[in-house]
C-alpha cells in the first residue's frame, strides 16, 4: 500500500520532532553525567559493595551512631544506605 504525499509529510514531521527531542535529551544528559561524576568523586570515591573488614567496621560505626542518639534518617542520608538497613543492625 503506497503512502500519500500527505502521509509522507506527516511522517517526516514526526521523524524531525523525534530527532530534535533526542538531540535535546543527549545534550541535557551529557551535562548531567558530568555533574554525576563530580558528585561521585566528592562523595568519597568508593562505590560498590563493602566486604570483609570494611563492612564490619561500617556496621560497627552505624551501631555506635545509633546508640548515641543520632536519628536514623540522618544516618541513612549521610552514609547513603536505606533506613531499613540501619534499623536491621
Amino acid at each position: 500500500m503506497p503512502l500519500t504525499k500527505r502521509q509522507i509529510s506527516q511522517l517526516e514531521k514526526i521523524v524531525g520532532t523525534v530527532q530534535a527531542i533526542l538531540a535535546a535529551e543527549k545534550k541535557q544528559d551529557s551535562g548531567q553525567s558530568k555533574q554525576r561524576k563530580g558528585l561521585r568523586a566528592s562523595a568519597g570515591g568508593a562505590s560498590g559493595r563493602r566486604s570483609g573488614k570494611e563492612l564490619a567496621a561500617f556496621r560497627k560505626a552505624l551501631r555506635a551512631e545509633r546508640k548515641s542518639g543520632v536519628p536514623v534518617a540522618e544516618i541513612a542520608k549521610r552514609h547513603k544506605v536505606s533506613k531499613s538497613y540501619v534499623y536491621q543492625l
